[in-house]
């Protein structure tokens, strides 16, 4: 009985980690528009993008004067 409750612990702990792990943020653009991203856009100073993950898990960039704010959510 001790291992199951240890197991379910763990279990639960495991799945807290990685739930923090994957924190939405939204990049505000000048244009209006909001891009809800998975995980926290970097941003590559030699070429002035930001890369991100979007809703769907597919990397994409958009151009760092493009960026009004980007927000966690």
């Amino acid at each position: 009985m001790r291992n199951v409750a240890k197991i379910l612990l763990l279990t639960g702990a495991l799945a807290f980690v990685s739930a923090c792990a994957s924190t939405e943020y939204v990049i505000s653009t000048t244009e209006g528009m909001m891009i809800t991203t998975s995980g926290k856009p970097k941003l590559d100073e030699k070429t002035g993008m930001y890369t991100y993950k979007d809703s769907e898990g597919r990397e994409a960039t958009i151009k760092k004067d493009d960026v009004r704010q980007i927000m966690e959510r």
